[in-house]
């Protein structure tokens, strides 16, 4: 797998989805969502770099993903 950056908002939501299978993604707040992305296997990619709308990107997509 190539590495994980903050704009890779699909392939983030798919994994987050895959590594926390029973947490409703309606429900995490930014911080948990900020470490659960960083902590994903393959992310690389400067921690500053990752504001508020790539956090709400990211928590749309993974709805998204839960809800298929």
């Amino acid at each position: 797998m190539q590495d994980l950056r903050w704009t890779d908002v699909n392939d983030i939501a798919m994994e987050l989805f895959d590594a926390h299978p029973d947490v409703d993604p309606q429900f995490v707040n930014f911080v948990d969502l900020r470490n659960w992305v960083m902590a994903l296997e393959g992310f690389n990619d400067d921690p500053n770099r990752c504001g508020e709308k790539v956090l709400e990107a990211i928590q749309a997509a993974w709805i998204e993903e839960a809800a298929d």
